[in-house]
């Protein structure tokens, strides 16, 4: 079998082994892998492994050795479906590799709102605290979790997990949705949600109802002093419009691991939005959870030469 990785630096920048990827067929490992360059790397592959890099129907219809898709993520929105199940060809992906660091993160990035490690580590190093005049000292106000409401966009394996670390804080947990669908959260609208939110945490896709689902709308139903996290797609936001929420003050703070564009454009209001804390896409990438996409993508393509796909990606899903 000729395998090829498109774009396997992100998954493996040096501390993951290959080895036993290796053993499956002939493998090309690319670190990256441009628009312009995808068509002649996969043109004779018969199982192609791919994270962020995207396969077209204008790519894929000049690809007749290909029989396999390996998504190294859970998102496959980078991949036509549609073409694939024309052409036969199997399409995979990692289900539940990222959700005990993912749910870790969220908690990170709201902590770090709430208590700014960070910044009052730095000024410490900076000798603000030799040349203080107390014994203590903080900069911006500190905030406790006890008794505040965490909204959930998302209740799957995340955001059910996000909840449990909330709760271990004391939080009140609410969910977006209309059917009790399990027992440990109250459902409630999306107006609801973000009227009683103190901190809003989005773990849902993203689809075509979901784009922009944080607009200058929902934006206008959240408390005043609410905090919006969002660690799962760009694009669930509106970036003008969560700018200009920050920048009148009406909701206090956002924390987001994600944006529209990635790598980052200079041009993003969100860079000189007031209390904005932006981290590079890196909730899923723990070793331990890099680790478990590269096992579960092995098991992957060992089903599939075994005739016994499993973690298949279908056309309604």
């Amino acid at each position: 079998m000729n395998i090829v990785v498109l774009d396997g630096f992100a998954l493996n920048p040096g501390d993951l082994d290959w080895t036993e990827l290796e053993s499956l067929g002939t493998v090309t490992i690319y670190d990256r892998t441009s628009d312009d360059e995808i068509l002649s790397r996969i043109r004779k592959a018969d199982i192609v492994l791919t994270n962020k890099t995207p396969l077209t129907s204008e790519i894929l219809y000049q690809c007749p050795s290909l029989k396999m898709i390996s998504v190294l993520a859970t998102g496959y929105d980078i991949i036509d479906l549609m073409a694939c199940n024309a052409l036969g060809i199997v399409v995979c992906n990692v289900p539940d590799y990222g959700t005990k660091s993912v749910s870790q993160m969220t908690m990170a990035l709201l902590l770090e709102v709430c208590n700014q490690v960070g910044y009052h580590a730095q000024q410490v190093k900076q000798g603000q605290w030799i040349h203080s005049k107390d014994w203590c000292f903080w900069d911006i106000p500190l905030i406790e979790l006890d008794q505040k409401t965490m909204g959930i966009i998302g209740y799957g394996r995340i955001g059910q997990n996000t909840a449990k670390l909330a709760k271990a804080f004391g939080m009140n947990v609410l969910a977006l949705g209309h059917k009790n669908f399990r027992e440990d959260v109250t459902y409630v609208d999306m107006k609801t949600l973000c009227q009683q939110s103190d901190v809003i945490v989005l773990h849902c896709s993203l689809t075509a109802e979901t784009y922009h689902l944080i607009n200058e709308q929902t934006l206008s139903w959240m408390k005043p002093g609410s905090i919006l996290i969002n660690n799962a797609r760009g694009d669930l936001v509106d970036e003008t419009a969560l700018a200009n929420a920050l920048n009148t003050n009406h909701i206090y703070a956002a924390a987001l691991d994600v944006v529209s564009k990635e790598p980052m454009e200079k041009n993003n209001p969100l860079l000189k939005a007031k209390n904005c804390f932006i981290t590079p896409h890196m909730s899923w990438a723990s070793l331990e959870a890099r680790q478990r996409i590269l096992n579960t993508t092995i098991e992957n393509i060992r089903g599939f030469l075994n005739s016994k796909p499993i973690h298949q990606v279908k056309m309604n899903q």
